[in-house]
């Protein structure tokens, strides 16, 4: 996903919008002292919280208990996303020797 330009509530709503900025948020943010002893999934997860608790009050009217509840279970969903890219692209995979044919 390449943004064709800044982010907005609107996009930062949406799962994608709010993955891409948790993704670009933790990355920047995790080695600040006091955040570096925090857990990265669980920093993910109160980027991700705190992101879409925001989008949520800044795009909906009126706003619910529930549309709160919402968010934080879409914390959840989103965090484990930005990690889980980040991971997926960045991360080493071991190479396996290939075995000789005898």
């Amino acid at each position: 996903m390449i943004p064709e330009e800044f982010f907005t509530w609107s996009f930062l709503a949406t799962y994608g919008g709010a993955a891409l900025a948790v993704m670009t948020i933790v990355q920047f943010t995790k080695d600040l002292p006091g955040i570096r002893k925090i857990p990265t999934r669980l920093w993910a997860f109160v980027v991700a919280a705190v992101i879409l608790i925001l989008a949520t009050i800044f795009t909906v009217s009126p706003i619910y208990p529930s549309d709160i509840l919402l968010c934080i279970i879409n914390a959840i969903v989103v965090a484990m996303a930005a990690v889980g890219s980040y991971h997926t692209v960045t991360d080493e995979k071991p190479t396996e020797p290939v075995p000789e044919e005898r």
